[in-house]
């Protein structure tokens, strides 16, 4: 049993940059464990991540804020503070803030990740995703 008081203590907070576009804060909220990793993730207006996927998925919960989720060739559907987001194991897709909002959720990622093409200009604002 490992019990996590809010965060990992003695472990900074992390600009994100490589991956993501615009800024983004993760806070590692408990140690890596057996393929689980989990943290708070801060997006700021507009920051997003690139395209990606999870061999054995990953779950969101926003926590406060407004964003963005989209699958590889869907469009961008909104999420808000209180949803909760399952992704299907190998599913790509991005997330992150809309253009107005800040964003901040919790990532649960099961398994390794492969990190792909930045999302462009137009697939955040909601055109083709391919």
């Amino acid at each position: 049993m490992k019990i996590s008081r809010g965060r990992v203590s003695g472990m900074p907070s992390e600009a994100r940059e490589q991956n993501f576009t615009g800024t983004v804060w993760a806070d590692p909220v408990l140690t890596p464990t057996h393929g689980v990793t989990i943290n708070n993730v801060f997006f700021t207006p507009g920051a997003r991540t690139h395209w990606h996927s999870h061999d054995g998925g990953q779950v969101l919960h926003v926590l406060a804020g407004h964003g963005r989720i989209c699958l590889r060739g869907g469009r961008p559907e909104t999420i808000r503070a209180g949803d909760v987001v399952f992704f299907e194991p190998g599913e790509e897709h991005w997330h992150g803030a809309d253009e107005s909002e800040y964003l901040l959720h919790m990532a649960i990622s099961l398994g390794g990740h492969a990190w792909l093409d930045p999302v462009s200009d137009a697939e955040y604002a909601g055109g083709s995703a391919t």
